[in-house]
């Protein structure tokens, strides 16, 4: 008996070691990680921040069920930058970086590390489906042979992208190096600098078009739109702007679906809001704003998509979602898309001045979420965030050692983007055409001589560029109305000096 009672004793033991390192297994697996980056959205464009005139549901659930943050920011008030120091973490404009052209060289070094990088020797599969706008090749493209280098060769294994932008030419996907159904006998020709071919132009057939354009956007026409640059060529292979959002989705449910069983890294960057703004028939009407409201609503449905679409793979509560924008509110940006955004009393930027291209609080301050069911308790928070820290936050999360440089202007606020704390940056630079810096309620705009009527005249932007120092409350004065710097010299002296070491 007494033998029996100690094999039973045994068995006992070793069934219960074997719950204890399963329940281990279970806690130690590494969390799927997806980054969604919307184009062009403001502050007060979905429903939890204040949306009045369109409905976003899906994404007011995520907040209701994560971290929604009021004081979170992209790395610069335009897209290729953000885009850039999200990817790097590293303020763009270190590099100089702007606004790409369709054909313009890869702005990231290979050599250096990236967030993708950091993923893969964290034993991750790593991928980007949606808008790229970062560059591709080395300066000589051609789009009928291998375009490389690319996503590739920065630590993504596999890639689906609109190359540059909807509003850019060459018109068409690429999945991983290859034009996606280019026929050989139609090969694509690109230029931004003089016309290719003889398609029809918004400027020589603008009957042709579905929305008039301004003449930078009136170059080669396709699918009804004009765009900027020129193209010849790839008709097979030429995009349908209105299923766009379906090809991008299910490109993304593809990758989940085949990475499944082992961690993966997924960087989902919508086109929309961005223009052409060519909502699905399926949305048209869902809001009371025009076509921009409608595109808010088809992103809403996108979002929704991938989550229910985690829940049904039963991978839901091991993958971290990060929801945010690429810059702030942009309205009439180039077409002529008969968008009414302000009815109703619709705020794109929120309470904050500005939109994208601009140093006041809503060129970067935007809507920002993190969702992790089970994880992530339902909160909101105020920690000043910059998705600069993004990269190095992640790599926190994940146990990774920055090297070789990597992520040199990124922190660790890992706990303030899981809601573990409220105590986020003290001092953030907003990299913008005329960078600003916060520290804590307190934002400094240096005085600059520096031009900025392009922005102004060509898209109605307050661009923040003046020629004297500007102070502003941004607690007590969200919308930075009251100048108080001459009222505050000592706190002026202050920043000017951390913005400047900051800089050098």
């Amino acid at each position: 008996m007494k033998l029996i009672s100690m094999i039973k004793l045994a068995a006992i033991v070793l069934i219960m070691s074997a719950c204890q390192n399963s329940a281990t297994k279970k806690v130690a697996k590494k969390p799927n990680v997806i980054i969604i980056y919307v184009d062009d959205l403001g502050y007060g464009d979905i429903g939890c921040y204040g949306a009045t005139g369109v409905k976003t549901p899906n994404l007011d659930a995520m907040a209701a069920n994560g971290v929604r943050f009021t004081d979170a920011h992209c790395g610069s008030s335009t897209c290729t930058p953000s885009r850039y120091s999200l990817l790097t973490g590293e303020y763009a404009f270190r590099i100089n970086a702007a606004v790409l052209e369709g054909d313009a060289p890869l702005l990231i070094n290979p050599d250096s590390e990236t967030m993708p990088d950091m993923f893969k020797k964290a034993g991750y599969t790593t991928g980007v489906v949606g808008k790229w706008h970062l560059g591709l090749g080395n300066g000589q493209l051609n789009w009928n042979e291998e375009v490389k280098p690319g996503p590739l060769e920065i630590g993504f294994d596999y890639s689906f992208l609109v190359p540059a932008t909807g509003d850019r030419v060459p018109s068409v996907y690429l999945e991983d190096y290859k034009v996606v159904g280019l026929d050989p006998n139609d090969p694509i020709t690109v230029s931004y600098d003089s016309q290719v071919g003889d398609w029809p132009t918004g400027k020589s057939n603008p009957e042709l078009v579905k929305q008039l354009a301004d003449p930078q956007h009136s170059g080669t026409i396709t699918n009804g739109m004009s765009r900027i640059g020129f193209m010849h060529g790839g008709e097979s292979a030429i995009w349908n702007d209105e299923e766009m959002p379906f090809v991008l989705d299910k490109k993304a449910k593809s990758f989940i679906k085949d990475n499944k069983e082992n961690p993966f890294f997924l960087y989902y960057a919508y086109h929309d809001i961005h223009v052409p703004r060519m909502p699905n028939e399926k949305f048209l009407g869902k809001s009371s704003m025009g076509v921009r409201g409608d595109a808010i609503a088809q992103m809403d449905w996108c979002t929704g998509e991938i989550v229910k679409y985690l829940e049904e793979l039963g991978i839901a509560e091991n993958t971290l979602i990060i929801f945010s924008s690429d810059n702030g509110p942009i309205l009439d940006d180039g077409y002529a898309d008969q968008s009414v955004e302000l009815l109703g009393g619709h705020k794109p930027g929120g309470a904050y001045r500005g939109g994208k291209y601009s140093t006041y609080e809503a060129g970067t301050r935007v809507p920002t979420i993190t969702y992790w069911p089970g994880t992530v308790k339902p909160s909101t928070s105020n920690a000043l965030l910059s998705h600069v820290d993004i990269y190095a936050s992640l790599a926190s999360l994940l146990n990774q050692n920055l090297e070789n440089g990597a992520s040199p202007d990124g922190e660790n606020q890992i706990d303030a983007f899981l809601g573990k704390t409220t105590k986020g940056k003290s001092v953030m630079l907003e990299d913008c055409y005329n960078p600003g810096l916060r520290m804590g309620k307190w934002k400094f705009i240096p005085a600059t001589k520096r031009k900025a009527d392009w922005i102004a005249n060509a898209k109605g932007i307050e661009s923040g560029m003046v020629n004297e120092d500007q102070l502003f409350d941004v607690e007590a004065d969200p919308a930075e109305q009251n100048n108080i710097a001459k009222d505050n010299a000592e706190i002026v002296t202050e920043m000017r000096a951390k913005l400047k070491a900051i800089k050098n």
